[in-house]
């Protein structure tokens, strides 16, 4: 896999907007380079499209949309701007966060105004970076659903996806422009030309050469993410000499059931949930830092831990969420009706639990300050029966990738853009910051769409140029 340089290459066909990659990003270009009357073609590796958004609960963030407006939600760019800027301590690129910022609003209203897309805002899903309720996720909150969605569209709009197909190199000519592309299928190797090329393969989370190298805290930890995750944008535009930043930084999981390696949503914590060693005790605000908290999880007896809460968030989080369903039907939530009961089921110290529940209860009524930092305000008392899942920290997906520019062009270490090279989602550099502690909720999907919907834009708009 890499770079073939031919700047004779002579192809038998040409596509005008080439796509790599069926995932979120990939899609969601190919739709916006349709609706702008381009021709394009998908290449997904897999006998069907998925990737890692039909592993997530297909939650995007965006600010100011019609969505939030409709739930009386007074949001704007400008805030979430800000806050991109906070939880990355000013780490991140401001100008890519203000194009994340300024265009992921829009282009969530063009998915569900123009599309119709059914995506509502979780009103249930507040903090953990962001200061206002502006996660849109779709029904069952399930990234299965979102992908359903996308490829109904696409075959709406006409576009045209090819299964079992890998990209193995790309062919490119003078001035860094790509020409076209070597694809091997089940039938054999096939070289065509590509006006625009739109990069959206992915992160490099199963490419554990470039784990260890970057991210070495991770070395033994889980993987959950798509196997197919290795890295080709980037090691592409290494090739070609193309800027890339934050290869340290990523998407850890806090909250993967073990057994059954499902995400148990954290609104279980954000309603008054804790989380428990297998000592019986807390160790950390679960509120504080979404993805970093999956190193300190690693850190604890085993790597794993058991999140503790009642009936009532144990029967919302059923009601809404299709993966924690699905635990439920594996019997993975032990449950009694006392807290000794609790502990005989899950293994731990009984009167550490009593003692920490206790202290619990009187961090929320407000009698004592919670030593870890976390505020309880607007949380209830946990009441029997009594819940627990046990959870381990894993990675999810890299956050790091290649430089782009407002129209998601692949820029080159001077800042100038390739000619006809787009990037987006995990193919991109985010604005997660350097490492692990400046992930938000929803940012994955976020920079997969609205990266997506500026490269398949712009590539359409250049053919007439």
């Amino acid at each position: 896999m890499g770079i073939i340089r031919d700047p004779d290459f002579e192809p038998e066909y040409t596509v005008p907007v080439v796509v790599i990659g069926g995932g979120a990003c990939g899609l969601t270009a190919a739709i916006a380079a349709r609706r702008q009357g381009a021709d394009v073609v998908v290449l997904e590796r897999d006998p069907h499209p998925a990737g890692s958004t039909a592993m997530s609960y297909g939650g995007i963030c965006g600010a100011g949309t019609k969505a939030q407006a409709r739930a009386d939600i007074n949001d704007a760019a400008d805030t979430f701007f800000e806050d991109i800027m906070t939880i990355t301590k000013g780490q991140t690129d401001p100008a890519l966060a203000r194009t994340i910022a300024d265009n992921a609003g829009p282009t969530l209203d063009w998915l569900t105004e123009e599309l119709g897309f059914d995506l509502e805002v979780e009103v249930q899903w507040a903090g953990l970076g962001h200061s206002n309720l502006r996660l849109h996720a779709p029904p069952g909150r399930s990234g299965e659903v979102l992908m359903g969605m996308l490829l109904s569209a696409a075959e709406r709009e006409g576009v045209d996806i090819l299964t079992q197909s890998k990209v193995e190199d790309l062919i490119v000519g003078e001035g860094d422009r790509v020409l076209g592309v070597v694809v091997k299928t089940p039938d054999g190797e096939e070289r065509f030309g590509a006006q625009q090329l739109i990069l959206a393969t992915c992160g490099y989370g199963a490419n554990e050469e470039l784990i260890a190298t970057h991210m070495p805290e991770l070395k033994g930890a889980q993987y959950y993410g798509h196997e197919g995750n290795e890295g080709d944008a980037l090691l592409w535009g290494q090739a070609l000499d193309a800027a890339y930043d934050d290869l340290g930084a990523y998407q850890a999981l806090g909250s993967l059931s073990s057994p059954g390696n499902l995400v148990i949503p954290h609104t279980l914590l954000i309603g008054g949930g804790a989380q428990i060693n297998k000592n019986g005790e807390r160790f950390e605000n679960e509120m504080h830092d979404i993805s970093g908290q999956a190193l300190t999880i690693l850190e604890q007896p085993d790597g794993e831990i058991w999140i503790v809460t009642d009936e009532a968030l144990h029967t919302e989080a059923a009601d809404r969420f299709e993966e924690y369903r699905d635990a439920v039907k594996l019997n993975l939530c032990k449950n009694a009706n006392t807290w000794e009961g609790l502990a005989e089921q899950i293994k731990v110290p009984a009167g550490a639990l009593v003692q920490t529940m206790s202290d619990l209860q009187d961090f929320k009524d407000g009698s004592r300050q919670d030593p870890f930092g976390r505020d309880f305000a607007g949380t209830k008392k946990l009441e029997p029966p009594y819940y627990a899942i046990k959870v381990t920290g894993a990675l999810f997906h890299t956050q790091g990738g290649l430089c782009v520019d407002s129209q998601a062009r692949v820029v080159r270490r001077d800042g100038t853009a390739f000619p006809n090279l787009y990037a987006g989602g995990g193919a991109a550099r985010s604005v997660s910051g350097p490492s692990v502690w400046g992930y938000l909720p929803g940012m994955g999907i976020c920079t997969a769409v609205t990266l997506g919907k500026l490269a398949g834009e712009t590539a359409a708009q250049s053919l007439t140029d």
